[in-house]
């Protein structure tokens, strides 16, 4: 008996992993998370015959009877999860009961909605002379936030950020952000990353308010913020012909 805890990526069936799919397709007992994950996920690569359990309508209790059962029966078991289950996917608890009941189990990293995003709009994040530091975050709701990582706080270091779980606050956040970055910062706003229904609203702190909430987007979607989103950038030093490295001497060139 195995548990595996797969991400299965942000929408689009296609970006499973290929670990991810292989077990999946082994799976007696399918866990997933209905609220989030595409159903075409485990349609496409669960087996027909697989016992399938939503557990947006499940406690933690409940998920782990599920579980529990499969070991009794040894039953190969797949507890599937959004993007990737690190980033806000109450995973750590999970595993922390599978340990103390003794059960075996196997992480399968996933590809994350921020990353999903940042293709969808064709950008990176990490752009020399913007920002060289990526947050992840999100806004307080019934999950509190720590003192230390209030979003104001953050949006003094001006960095790229990516937020979660908050654009039903939007007006919250725009406020907040307020008081790091300028009012003329761009803003996007990707909902459902990569499936076929994406949806992109691009603005700035000043309007990004209004574009949003006339666009009727309130869950499942990111807020993403910095000045990779648009302006001027320096040339990486990765390629450039005066820069020299293990792999690639200095060829002189005068590329600025």
């Amino acid at each position: 008996m195995k548990v595996y805890i797969i991400g299965a990526g942000p929408g689009d069936p296609d970006l499973i992993t290929l670990k991810a799919a292989k077990a999946l397709q082994k799976a007696e007992i399918i866990i997933y998370t209905g609220s989030l994950v595409n159903r075409e996920v485990i349609k496409k690569f669960g087996r027909p015959e697989a016992e399938v359990y939503d557990s947006a309508g499940m406690t933690l209790e409940e998920v782990l009877a599920v579980i529990k059962k499969a070991a009794v029966e040894n039953k190969i078991v797949a507890r599937v999860h959004t993007g990737d289950p690190c980033l806000y996917g109450a995973v750590q608890e999970q595993m922390d009961a599978l340990d103390r009941l003794g059960i075996n189990y196997e992480v399968i990293p996933g590809v994350s909605s921020f990353l999903a995003a940042a293709a969808g709009l064709k950008r990176e994040y990490t752009l020399p002379g913007v920002s060289q530091t990526v947050i992840l975050t999100r806004i307080e709701g019934r999950t509190r936030v720590p003192g230390k990582e209030q979003l104001a706080d953050l949006a003094r270091h001006q960095a790229t950020m990516c937020l979660f779980l908050s654009v039903q606050v939007i007006d919250q956040v725009v406020e907040r952000l307020k008081e790091g970055y300028a009012e003329d910062t761009p803003v996007a706003v990707v909902q459902k990353a990569s499936w076929p229904e994406e949806k992109i609203i691009t603005g700035t702190l000043r309007n990004i308010v209004g574009k949003v909430k006339d666009a009727g987007i309130d869950k499942t979607a990111l807020i993403l913020v910095g000045n990779f989103l648009g302006g001027d950038y320096k040339r990486s030093r990765l390629y450039h012909p005066r820069f020299s490295h293990g792999f690639r001497r200095d060829s002189g060139g005068d590329a600025e």
